[in-house]
């Protein structure tokens, strides 16, 4: 009776304030529980009632998504558990790789280390998981049960980096496919990912395991080694992991080498990409607005050169189209020295209506470019255990988890050089050129010649150093029986550096700005009889001027020093901490006849801080053609309280073997914004012990991440063709002509020449709130009686999850077109608050916070069978899992309608694996196939795009992609080993045509497709 007076005054305290709707369903339980089971469970029998014929030795652990212990996996939430050995089998050389599989992740897309060029969440280098496809942000990622905080470099670091897990010490993962925010608070959207380590570790294991791919590079290495030792009150286990993956490269896949359009004759089905005049083939490397990767490099831009104006130019001739052109109007030009006529020594390549591709876009250094970024992990956890034998046979535990990660990628550049109008360095048959207005380097002077050079290869490169300790104490409450606590501290720290190169605008600046050199200048400071005009005293700021423009420098020749001088290292630093204290009390409340009523209440304190410094020279907006980038620095506060019961409604009674209520409820409130409330109601129904249907209904949210919130404010420029007041007069849309013309009277032509600036930031002072999301799922669990005929089951569970709220940036154009297009326009505040315009330049500046906008959907159904049976000597096994997505849709704004991904490229509909094995004695031989299914993207609107296949010359289609692998194990007394191959048949990545999505060569860039190939592996282990 005590007990439950507890309980009541407990609840009734959490619950005051706060949903007072599941207050009354709480209430309706206990009372159903009171009353109705009594006249509906069986009498006892004297074996159930005997306590001395029961088992003590069941041994009870915290399955994902539930604090009550129990003795099985059984749970109201569907839940995949992956072993270490399985992993093994499949040849995955890393917990990241096991964790971004198709198994774990259903075909939703990863980030990898495919994206180490691409600008991500945690920067490059760092891995994610992002269960059902709702984003990294909304899958909680849990070490034993607690928050394993982020890692990573950049600003925008929120999420796990699962590169720091420790892969030697892992015994199984636990996947939840289910919002669990009333469990372990925010992110619990999409899912919880909880890693398990091994309990106890006897003696020592080394292990080796090397991946090795048929064709060059990409090879991975890991070594470890782990133990442990333990005696009756004290147990002590570790391990150390060092892994390696090897750079892959463009050129190191014949796929990747030539990134082309991808476009088609939809009559012949033949290639309609431009056909390059050097080869005769589709070009690689092109630049037609289309992302195929190309660049314009051994090109110079001057003013536009024609037939009707060389004489004004004072040439002696018209200029000289290069083949493939089309026109005799140019504004770019090779070094042809050849040319004899119009512009000397050099011959058209862009401009007046020629194809842009007639220019140089490719050279073989491009093909450095990283495909798989290289890195290398070392990583350390060590557990230990203490029996206290006082305060209720107390254990003292403890945990450290160490990482450091050295990660890096290559890239290729292009160095556009401003030489200034009538500058000694433009030869003189160039003297005539104007290019145009200062472009940023030349100090408000015009631009007589602008230079495309091939710059060559860049590096980045991060260095991440992260731990974690963590010091907690279980035992007894002495004075509730069978209760337990569990209370412990952790702290997390990330300090991760990273490193780029770029060009410096200041630098750009001085050295293109030359004079005749005097008798006093340092001889190391001139070249060709000059030096920069700026006097620079320090030795550490001498100024090396530009090298004379000539065929040599536009084909990328350029002086060491030179380039030493205008390419710099840039660094900057990102620093996260987070802290948790948490304390947990669970047990039984009150006996029913179907059981016993299990309840939890916890507790909850974080504290989160954020500390990013770019380069000074990216703070002071001195990169060229790179945008600004401030600090970013922040923190959060957040106490918690919360409280699950678990109700036994029914057991071992006709039509009922069980029926049980699982309820969760969380109280949560941030520094930053506020508090909020998330409740899980789940079911379990065992109508005969061969069936369970299952079902749970709750909500969940994800607090905004410190970044959202606080990031500093980044610039960047956007097309001034972007502009919604261009040409206003012509507009059919009436409201938003009325609106530019009130903005800009009389200039019904009005055509906007300024780069449209765009400044990004956090939504902290805009008031960003956190994002919720309802989660429904249900379904059934079969496992019937075989007898000799094996074992069976089949689980189908339909899942449903709606964000509201969620936490995005609108975009430029969309805050444009909705300020515009407003009949309130300025007075009625809205988009139009993020939008000014310089009355004099007609320059718009456009702000874009973090704010509170999009919907997204999840909904589908999740099918897997197990089936095992001895067959002749050995044992046979197979495992089939298969997710169909029915809708995966997201829209910005609510008044839009819903955007249906489901089936488009990046979106599958279908995914799957399966995994055959059969063992007998020491063998174990395994085969296993991972499926995504085909894609379609000629229905998806981007841009206003929508495709008829019939008709388009873009190709957005996607067959079924199958990965097939097989290993063998062999166990031996102390050492085992295991090989096998990944990717058996080669399976190359799928192509599509360029313009919607990022590619790699001419395949999309999804983490689902295999970019290394076949690969063979081998794990050895020994055992002392």
């Amino acid at each position: 009776m005590l007990t439950n007076i507890s309980l009541q005054q407990v609840v009734e305290c959490v619950l005051k304030e706060h949903k007072k709707t599941l207050a009354v369903l709480s209430c309706s339980l206990i009372l159903l529980t009171s009353s109705a089971l009594a006249q509906l469970a069986p009498e006892p029998s004297s074996q159930e009632t005997s306590t001395e014929e029961k088992p003590t030795d069941i041994e009870e652990f915290i399955v994902v998504g539930s604090r009550i212990r129990h003795t099985t996996f059984d749970s109201p939430s569907p839940i995949q558990v992956i072993t270490r050995e399985g992993a093994t089998a499949a040849g995955f050389n890393s917990t990241t790789d096991m964790l971004q599989s198709t198994s774990v992740t259903t075909g939703a897309s990863q980030i990898n280390n495919a994206y180490g060029n691409y600008v991500t969440d945690g920067g490059p280098g760092a891995n994610t998981i992002s269960l059902r496809g709702l984003g990294a942000g909304r899958t909680l990622v849990l070490i034993n049960g607690r928050r394993l905080a982020p890692a990573g470099t950049r600003g925008a670091v929120g999420s796990a980096d699962l590169n720091v897990l420790p892969t030697a010490m892992i015994e199984r993962v636990e996947v939840l496919r289910d919002g669990a925010s009333s469990v372990y608070g925010s992110d619990a959207i999409g899912g919880v990912v909880n890693v398990i380590t091994a309990d106890k570790v006897e003696g020592l294991i080394f292990e080796a395991e090397l991946n090795k791919p048929i064709e060059d590079g990409g090879e991975q290495t890991r070594f470890s080694i782990s133990g442990g030792l333990s005696d009756e009150r004290w147990s002590f286990s570790g391990s150390l992991d060092y892994y390696e993956r090897e750079n892959l490269t463009l050129a190191d896949r014949d796929w990747a080498k030539c990134g082309s359009d991808g476009l088609r004759d939809p009559e012949t089905g033949e290639s309609s990409d431009y056909i390059d005049p050097k080869t005769g083939k589709p070009k690689c490397s092109t630049i037609s607005g289309t992302g195929s990767n190309g660049v314009t490099i051994n090109t110079i831009g001057i003013q536009s050169v024609s037939a009707d104006n060389y004489e004004e130019l004072g040439l002696n001739g018209a200029p000289i189209g290069a083949p493939g052109t089309t026109t005799t109007t140019f504004t770019r030009f090779r070094p042809n020295s050849a040319i004899t006529t119009g512009v000397l020594g050099f011959e058209g390549v862009g401009g007046g209506g020629n194809d842009i591709n007639v220019r140089d876009t490719f050279e073989p250094r491009m093909l450095n470019t990283s495909l798989i970024s290289p890195e290398k992990i070392y990583t350390t956890f060590l557990q230990g255990k203490y029996d206290l034998e006082a305060l209720g046979d107390a254990e003292l535990y403890v945990e450290l988890l160490g990482h450091r990660r050295s990660s890096s990628q290559t890239g290729y550049r292009q160095l556009t050089l401003d030489y200034q109008l009538d500058s000694p360095l433009i030869p003189d048959e160039l003297a005539f050129a104007h290019f145009g207005p200062d472009q940023g380097t030349s100090k408000g002077n015009d631009v007589g010649v602008r230079a495309f050079i091939g710059f060559g290869n860049d590096e980045s490169e991060q260095t991440v150093t992260y731990y974690k300790p963590t010091l907690g104490i279980t035992g007894d409450l002495l004075f509730l029986p069978d209760w337990k606590y569990d209370a412990y501290v952790s702290y997390a720290n990330s300090n991760g550096e990273y490193r780029m190169q770029s060009y410096l605008t200041d630098k750009l600046t001085y050295a293109g700005d030359v004079v005749a050199a005097t008798g006093g200048t340092d001889p190391g400071l001139v070249r060709d009889g000059l030096t920069c005009s700026i006097n620079l005293t320090k030795p550490e700021e001498k100024c090396i001027p530009y090298p004379s423009l000539n065929a040599a420098v536009i084909g990328g020749n350029l002086p060491t020093d030179f380039r030493n001088y205008i390419f710099r290292n840039v660094i900057g630093e990102t620093h996260y901490e987070e802290s948790v204290f948490s304390a947990v009390f669970d047990g039984p409340l009150v006996s029913v006849p179907a059981g016993k009523i299990q309840g939890v209440l916890g507790v909850e304190h974080r504290r989160a801080k954020i500390d990013d410094k770019p380069d000074a020279n990216s703070i002071n907006d001195n990169l060229y053609n790179l945008t600004v980038a401030a600090p970013t620095k922040g923190k959060d506060n957040v106490s918690e309280i919360y409280t699950e019961i678990e109700i036994p409604l029914l057991a071992d009674v006709s039509f009922a073997k069980e029926l049980t209520v699982n309820g969760s409820y969380r109280y949560t409130d941030y520094e930053s914004y506020g508090s909020g409330t998330t409740y899980k109601v789940g079911l379990v129904y065992s109508p005969t012990s061969w069936l369970s249907l299952r079902g749970t209904k709750g909500t969940s949210f994800r607090a905004p991440a410190l970044f959202e919130q606080y990031q500093g404010v980044t610039s960047g420029f956007f097309d001034p063709a972007g502009d919604p007041c261009n040409e206003y007069g012509a507009s059919e849309n009436s409201v938003r002509a009325a609106n530019c013309a009130a903005e800009l009277p009389s200039q019904p032509e009005f055509q906007n020449t300024q780069g449209i600036e765009a400044f990004n930031q956090g939504g902290a002072a805009a008031g960003l709130f956190a994002e919720t999301s309802e989660n429904i799922t249900y379904g059934f669990i079969l496992q019937p009686e075989l007898g000799n005929f094996g074992e069976l089951s089949v689980a189908l569970d339909y899942f449903d999850i709606d964000i509201n709220d969620g936490v995005a940036q609108a975009g430029v154009s969309d805050i444009l077109q909705r300020c515009y297009d407003d009949p309130q326009f300025r007075a009625g505040g809205g988009f139009c608050r993020l939008v000014t315009r310089d009355p004099a330049t007609t320059q718009l500046t456009v702000t874009d916070t973090f704010t509170n906008l999009a919907i997204q959907t999840a909904r589908g159904v999740d099918f897997t069978t197990r089936y095992e049976n001895d067959l002749g000597p050995g044992n046979f096994l197979t495992e089939v899992s298969i997710t169909r997505y029915l809708s995966q849709a997201n829209k910005l704004f609510k008044e839009d309608e819903m955007d249906e991904l489901n089936g488009t490229i990046l979106y599958p509909e279908w995914s799957g694996t399966t995994d055959i094995a059969y063992a007998q004695d020491k063998w174990r031989l395994t085969y296993g196939v991972e499926w995504i299914g085909s894609m379609d993207s000629y229905k998806f609107h981007y841009k206003d795009l929508e495709e008829d296949p019939a008709t388009s010359e873009l190709d957005l289609k996607v067959g079924n992609y199958f990965k097939q692998r097989i290993s063998l194990r062999y166990q031996s007394g102390d050492w085992e080993t295991t090989v096998g191959i990944r990717n058996l048949t080669d399976k190359k990545p799928p192509t599509i045509s360029a313009l919607v999505y990022d590619r790699v060569g001419n395949a999309p860039l999804y983490s689902g497709y295999d970019y290394v190939g076949r690969e063979l592996f081998v794990n050895f282990q020994v055992r002392y």
